[in-house]
């Protein structure tokens, strides 16, 4: 398809019913679905199920279930090098990285958006990310779909911001201004030993839903900015720990304030990424 029809047609679709429907099919545990769809969907993608801690692909009861799957615990090895001071929190590919210059984040050529519009507008949070580093993650239909922690960290806040639902794929990238500052997404705040850091879990077309693992499933009733203070809650996450996943794919975007963490040499547009290989070198 065109790739400027393909955009057109994202703004005349019906963004959430379209997501609301595939997830309703997605957490489906009928056979007629689930025999069909998930053998389908892994041939299709190529699906590396030998890293699976379940391989059958029949052991999964629904979509949601094969979708965000476990990986056996030697599949994939947080990197322990002396110079890595955080680890990739995902499987995927490596859409943008790089500095945050004067509050603003490369999106594609001659697209960018504001650290303040990604983090649901709210000045004291965004203004420690100015002038610090910023990394954009993009998860295709084929990854692992569970979100780790980069480093270790203690929850402060957590915003669910609701916004539309465009594809979140290169094409999409290019041609839609402030792409991941309009779609839906869940912001969460850490304090680390290097500083604070954002993750950002974007949403995306036909995502069904985003999962933390303080939280469950973020899906408030009503689709306004809702942000919850956990400061005083002590929840701490360590290196590598699970913090999150997609059902059905999508985008994280990870800031951190410090400016003295560089990402690793690996770290740059196009890449494939791996989930607990170095992401940022200890300067």
């Amino acid at each position: 398809m065109n790739p400027s029809l393909f955009v057109a047609l994202q703004y005349l679709a019906p963004h959430h019913l379209l997501s609301r429907t595939i997830g309703l099919a997605a957490a489906s545990k009928s056979p007629l679905i689930t025999s069909r769809l998930i053998p389908w969907f892994a041939k299709k993608y190529q699906v590396n199920m030998e890293e699976a801690e379940r391989e059958n692909l029949s052991d999964y009861e629904s979509f949601n279930d094969f979708f965000t799957r476990t990986l056996k615990p030697e599949a994939r090895p947080l990197d322990t090098s002396e110079d890595c001071a955080m680890v990739c929190p995902v499987d995927g590919e490596v859409s943008q990285a790089g500095d945050i210059k004067d509050g603003r984040i490369f999106q594609a050529k001659g697209v960018d958006y504001t650290a303040f519009e990604l983090l649901a507008g709210n000045e004291s949070w965004s203004s420690h990310f100015y002038g610090g580093k910023f990394v954009t993650l993009y998860l295709s239909p084929k990854d692992y779909h569970r979100i780790h922690m980069p480093v270790a960290g203690k929850l402060t806040h957590m915003a669910y911001v609701p916004g539309r639902l465009f594809s979140v794929n290169q094409v999409t990238a290019e041609k839609v201004p402030r792409l991941f500052a309009r779609n839906e997404r869940v912001v969460a705040l850490f304090e680390t030993e290097l500083g604070k850091i954002a993750m950002v879990l974007v949403g995306a077309m036909i995502v069904a839903s985003i999962e933390t693992q303080w939280a469950g499933e973020v899906a408030p009733l009503k689709r306004k900015v809702m942000t919850t203070d956990y400061g005083v809650q002590n929840i701490s996450l360590n290196q590598g720990d699970e913090m999150g996943r997609f059902k059905l794919g999508s985008t994280v975007v990870l800031l951190s304030e410090n400016p003295d963490i560089p990402w690793d040499t690996n770290i740059v547009a196009g890449n494939p990424v791996k989930m607990g290989q170095k992401l940022a070198i200890n300067s």
